[in-house]
């Protein structure tokens, strides 16, 4: 079909960027893990781990958009499942978020994790249901949902790496120092006894 033909520079771009970006974030984790945080589980499951998912959904969708599809029809219930269940996942986040104990939440953070997923993947179920009218003008649709996810995953990404080292390993190291101390005289107390 020629009108997906059209889009097979740009999920080729925007697939390899967000494959890129998975292995990057997940090397990053794996740095910031080697870091001893104490009650984070919680704010990772609300902000690690749905960034992951916005890039696997970017990844996922350049490949179902590069696929041979005989009619944009096709192509568009799968992108209207994938937004589906993808609405029901970004709701569980915003619970997440609100039940998360590690991190107060501030609007761009309600923006960026909450507001502008659930308006790419809303756009992903409504193209769906038009595609087969407006076909040209869906595939823009999934291309706006794809470019949005990708780039809110950039920030998130970003977001999370510099909030571990400018706040977290701050607090960790003031920590450490304050528990020095105390350790010295501890031990100098079992000396003297």
């Amino acid at each position: 079909m020629t009108e997906l033909a059209e889009w097979d520079s740009f999920y080729l771009i925007v697939g390899t960027a967000a494959g890129a970006l998975i292995g990057l974030q997940f090397v990053v984790m794996t740095l910031l893990a080697t870091m001893p945080l104490r009650n984070r589980a919680d704010a990772g499951a609300a902000f690690g781990t749905p960034t992951v998912v916005h890039f696997g959904t970017v990844l996922f969708l350049s490949a179902l958009m590069r696929a041979p599809w005989q009619s944009v029809t096709a192509a568009a219930v799968m992108w209207g499942v994938l937004g589906s269940i993808a609405i029901v996942y970004a709701v569980i986040v915003c619970r997440r978020m609100i039940n998360q104990t590690s991190y107060d939440p501030e609007f761009e953070d309600w923006l960026f994790h909450a507001c502008l997923p659930l308006i790419a993947y809303a756009t992903l179920i409504l193209t769906a249901l038009f595609a087969g009218s407006y076909g040209r003008i869906a595939l823009f649709g999934v291309g706006f949902s794809v470019l949005l996810l990708l780039f809110v995953g950039i920030h998130n990404s970003w977001d999370a790496v510099t909030w571990h080292i400018f706040v977290v390993q701050p607090k960790m190291e003031a920590e450490l120092a304050a528990e020095e101390p105390g350790d010295q005289s501890a031990a100098a107390e079992d000396q003297t006894s």
